[in-house]
C-alpha cells in the first residue's frame, strides 16, 4: 500500500502576539502537527509569545516581520520580494496567510508564488475596498469564519464558489467545567465569598464594547455592592483614541468611587482558570464575526450574556443557550445582567444547552477535520 503524500502548509502570521486568530491557528496546529500527512512551516516575527509557542509546538519558523525595529510597517515591494524567496525555498503545497492583511499580500504576488496554491482567512465582518475584494477573488480558497461573515462579504463581490465556512474549534478538555470554588480561591482570594464576578475576555478597543459594559456595572452597582468586573485582555493600539478608551473604562468606576470593583488582569495564558472562576461571562462586542471567547465560555458551561450581532447567534440561542442583548444598549444590558445574577439556575440551565451545541459543531477536533479538508482540497488541480 502506498504511503499518502504529505501535505506541505507554509503559514504565514503578521503579527508576534496571540489574539484570537492565532490562538484559532494554535489550536489546530497542536493537534495537526502529528499528523504524518500533513507538515507545517510557520513564516513569522521570531521573538513573542506566538514564536514560543510555536517553538513548544515544534513547528519549524523563517523570520519575517511586517513592521521594522521601530513598529513602521516596511515596504511592500520588499515585503513581497522577500516572501517570494522565502516560498521559493520552502517550496510548500500550500501557503496560508493567517490574517486578512497577509491574505491579500499574499494575492498581490501569488502568480510568482509557484509552486504553492494560496488560501487564507476572513475572520471580520467589515466594510471592504472593491480593491481589496479584488485580490481576495485571486486567492485558491478562502476559509470564511461564520455564515454571516461568508454572506456579508460574498455581498461585496466576494466570489461565492471561493469561501468555505470554517468555524473555530475550542478545545473541550481544556476548556471545560471545573470547581469555581477552587479557581475563585485561586485567582481572586481577596474578593468577598458572596461576590459576584463577571468576566470579559478580549482585547480593551472599541469593537469590543468594554466601556458599555464598565457603565452598565457602575448602574448595576447602584443597587448592590457585591458586582465585581474582571477584565483579562490588554490594549494593543498605541492610538490616542484607543489609549483615551481604555482610560474611560476605568473611569467609570473612579467617578462613582468604586475602584475596587474593576480588576484589570492584562494578558493570561490560563484563561480557562477565569472561565471556572466566574459567575457570569459578559461579551459586549460591537463587531464579532464568531467571538471564540463565547465557545470557551460554552465549553466551560459558563453562563453567558452577550451582543446580538454577527456570528454569535450560530453559537447561542437567545433565551436557549445564552442571552442576547442588542449592541450598544446599556439599560438591556444592565436589566439583562440584573435577571441573570437574580435567577442563577436559569443562567445554569442555559449553559447546559450550550455545551451541548459546542460538543455537536464547534470542538478542535470538528476545525481540525474541516481545515485539513480545506487545504486538501486547495491543493487538488480542480477545485471541488
Amino acid at each position: 500500500m502506498v504511503a499518502p503524500l504529505t501535505l506541505h502548509v507554509a503559514l504565514l502570521f503578521e503579527f508576534p502576539a496571540l489574539n484570537g486568530g492565532e490562538h484559532s491557528m494554535l489550536s489546530v496546529l497542536q493537534q495537526l502537527a502529528v499528523d504524518s500527512t500533513i507538515r507545517f512551516t510557520a513564516i513569522a516575527p521570531t521573538h513573542g509569545p506566538l514564536a514560543d509557542r510555536l517553538k513548544r509546538l515544534h513547528i519549524p519558523l523563517v523570520p519575517f516581520t511586517v513592521r521594522s525595529s521601530t513598529g513602521v510597517k516596511r515596504d511592500i515591494t520588499d515585503l513581497t520580494v522577500e516572501l517570494q524567496t522565502i516560498v521559493a525555498t520552502l517550496r510548500p503545497n500550500i501557503l496560508h496567510a493567517n490574517s486578512l492583511s497577509m491574505s491579500r499580500l499574499v494575492a498581490q504576488c501569488q502568480e510568482k508564488m509557484v509552486p504553492a496554491y494560496c488560501t487564507g482567512p476572513i475572520r471580520d465582518i467589515m466594510k471592504i475596498s472593491a480593491r481589496m475584494i479584488g485580490d481576495l477573488n485571486r486567492l485558491r480558497s478562502i476559509a470564511v469564519v461564520s455564515k454571516t461573515a461568508k454572506d456579508f462579504h460574498e455581498a461585496q463581490g466576494l466570489h461565492s464558489g471561493l469561501s468555505k465556512v470554517i468555524y473555530n474549534g475550542v478545545d473541550t478538555d481544556r476548556f471545560c467545567k471545573r470547581s469555581r470554588a477552587h479557581a475563585r480561591n485561586a485567582l481572586l482570594p481577596q474578593l468577598p465569598k458572596t461576590a459576584q464576578v463577571l468576566l470579559n475576555v478580549g482585547q480593551i478597543c472599541l469593537r469590543k464594547g468594554q466601556l458599555d459594559l464598565a457603565q452598565a456595572v457602575v448602574q448595576l452597582l447602584r443597587d448592590r455592592n457585591d458586582v465585581y468586573l474582571v477584565l483579562v485582555g490588554e490594549r494593543h493600539s498605541g492610538k490616542v483614541e484607543s489609549i483615551a478608551y481604555e482610560q474611560a473604562i476605568a473611569d467609570e468606576f473612579t467617578a462613582f468611587g468604586r475602584t475596587n470593583h474593576l480588576l484589570r488582569i492584562g494578558y493570561s495564558d490560563n484563561v480557562e482558570q477565569w472561565m471556572n472562576s466566574a459567575d457570569l461571562l459578559v461579551h459586549t462586542a460591537r463587531q464579532e464575526p464568531l467571538g471564540r471567547v463565547l465557545l470557551e465560555a460554552a465549553a466551560s458551561q459558563l453562563p453567558t450574556i452577550a451582543t446580538n450581532l454577527g456570528g454569535t447567534p450560530e453559537i447561542l440561542e437567545h433565551e436557549q443557550s445564552g442571552i442576547l442583548v442588542p449592541p450598544g444598549d446599556v439599560k438591556a444590558l444592565v436589566s439583562c445582567m440584573h435577571a441573570a445574577l437574580a435567577k442563577p439556575s436559569r443562567g445554569q440551565a442555559y449553559a447546559t444547552s450550550a455545551v451541548e451545541h459546542i460538543r455537536q459543531i464547534f470542538t478542535v477536533r470538528q476545525a481540525c477535520h474541516a481545515l485539513r479538508g480545506f487545504w486538501q482540497n486547495a491543493n487538488s488541480p480542480v477545485l471541488s
